[in-house]
């Protein structure tokens, strides 16, 4: 799969990528060019969340059909874990892996895809940089995002694009 002149991916790459992600891992043992097209498809949809919370008040957003039973269960399993700036050890410890695993599981044919491989910042005032991005489940990216957005965390993502926009408008008007 090659870049086109632009950096990106053609209609074509990201078909017969989405075609190959289809199929079961056991498929592909350890095949390097899966690998990279997982992480392309992470970093896509790294990008696609960090543009819609700079978008749009986070506060507003609804990211699955099961956002409510997502954030209850998580607040339930997780009521004092600390979601500004994640520590890695409530994520990837083995005490940490042995609580998210029962909370995980239990999305299972509720969240499409609930255990893919995705991207999490760890500190979500800043965007997805390699020191502040770890890889975690699609469930653990949702229930702690979900989490920032109505709590109010991510609104200084939107605030920062906010005024940013608003400092264009002036330079370009003014």
């Amino acid at each position: 799969m090659a870049a086109h002149a632009g950096g990106g991916l053609s209609a074509v790459d990201v078909r017969e990528a989405a075609a190959a992600l289809s199929l079961p891992a056991e498929a592909f043992g350890n095949d390097p060019a899966v690998e990279m097209l997982w992480a392309m498809k992470a970093h896509q949809h790294a990008e696609v969340y960090e543009n819609l919370i700079s978008a749009v008040d986070p506060k507003f957003l609804k990211l699955t059909k099961a956002d409510d039973q997502i954030y209850t269960e998580f607040r339930k399993h997780f009521k004092d874990l600390k979601i500004d700036v994640l520590d890695l050890e409530d994520l990837k410890s083995e005490s940490a892996k042995e609580k998210w695993r029962p909370f995980c599981l239990q999305f299972d044919g509720v969240v499409e895809d609930f255990n893919y491989g995705t991207l999490l910042r760890l500190d979500c005032s800043k965007g997805y940089l390699e020191d502040n991005t770890v890889f975690a489940t699609r469930i653990q990216f949702f229930a702690i995002e979900i989490a920032r957005n109505r709590e109010g965390y991510n609104s200084v993502v939107y605030n920062r694009a906010k005024e940013a926009r608003s400092s264009q408008d002036e330079v370009s008007s003014g």
